[in-house]
């Protein structure tokens, strides 16, 4: 499993750090609906158009236009394992949307405190 604090990522961490301080950014900047529509058109990006999901091989094809471009295949293979929710190999698109958000704690504590801010 990926950490949150991407230690299984190697020693090349700079990709992954650099993409989970950007999803909170664009979730602040866009909202809900913008950030929904913008992992949409990264998944796009990644999938393979003949299946309609990403696979790894489409991944490791299209991971540098994410900045993931310098993973290797073992830790491309080990986020499509984390992602891959109904162990088909490949990742749909709400798979991917959840693999984004996991990817990002910072996101998802953000979501916690402002859910419980407003509930006061």
């Amino acid at each position: 499993m990926i950490s949150r604090d991407n230690s299984s990522m190697g020693a090349d961490k700079g990709s992954s750090v650099q993409f989970q301080d950007f999803l909170p950014v664009m979730a602040r900047k866009l909202g809900v609906e913008g950030l929904i529509q913008e992992l949409s058109k990264g998944f796009q990006l990644l999938m393979e158009p003949s299946q309609g999901k990403i696979t790894f091989q489409s991944l490791k094809r299209n991971a540098s236009r994410l900045g993931l471009g310098d993973l290797r295949d073992d830790e491309l293979l080990e986020m499509m394992r984390e992602g891959d929710l109904d162990g088909d190999g490949a990742l749909d698109q709400m798979e991917f949307c959840i693999l984004m958000v996991r990817l990002s704690p910072e996101l998802m504590e953000e979501e916690a405190h402002r859910a419980f801010d407003f509930e006061h």
